[in-house]
């Protein structure tokens, strides 16, 4: 809600204080106490983590129930529009240093570290190393071996593009108001994507269905 009167169009949309930032750190509190029990091997670490999760979901469905509200219900003008435009530039961009130095960072290793490492300098240290990519270290034994490429990496892949699919799709029924139809093929992507991942090889039918 605004904090203007009512009846006037506010020049920038102030909501009123909100419980969603204090409610959804509460969930975030619990996923990492939960989780941190649970990789430690404390078994009942998994029983706060799902409890977190299923808080912070009950709390972002509400945030964005009400930011929903406050849009169909025209309290967002041309300032709000301009500046969720401008944020999500920063974040879009933000993403793009983020995975430029990940990339930087294996170019750097594949084309410096690597030869580096193999060159004499370094014969002494490690002998048996060998100067190639992609490397497993300084030995290779049998449990330990870079991953293929037709595996983990290309499932993760596809939901990569399919994510970046979803988004169009979402984007077009929107404008088109076509939300039972948004909602129909996002269950199916989500619901194909995690039953392939997780073994059912007839995963990949409502993965497909869902693209179509």
């Amino acid at each position: 809600m605004s904090t203007t009167a009512p009846g006037t169009k506010p020049y920038y949309f102030v909501p009123q204080p909100s419980r969603h930032p204090a409610m959804a750190a509460f969930g975030l509190f619990w996923i990492i106490f939960g989780a941190s029990q649970w990789i430690n091997g404390v078994d009942w670490g998994k029983v706060p983590l799902l409890f977190g999760f299923l808080w912070l979901f009950g709390v972002l469905f509400q945030w964005f129930r009400d930011a929903i509200g406050e849009s169909e219900g025209g309290s967002y003008g041309h300032k709000v529009d301009l500046s969720f435009r401008w944020s999500m530039s920063w974040f879009i961009f933000s993403e793009v240093m983020f995975f430029g130095a990940f990339f930087t960072a294996l170019w750097w290793m594949r084309a410096h570290s690597v030869p580096a490492l193999g060159g004499i300098d370094n014969a002494l240290l490690w002998p048996d190393f060998k100067a190639h990519w992609p490397t497993a270290g300084p030995y290779r034994p049998p449990e330990f071996s870079p991953m293929h490429a037709w595996g983990i990496p290309a499932i993760n892949t596809l939901l990569l593009l399919s994510s970046g699919v979803t988004v169009t799709w979402a984007h077009w029924a929107l404008k088109k108001n076509d939300r039972r139809n948004l909602i129909l093929g996002l269950f199916w992507i989500i619901f194909g994507a995690s039953q392939w991942i997780n073994g059912a090889d007839w995963g990949k039918f409502p993965l497909l269905f869902g693209f179509l």
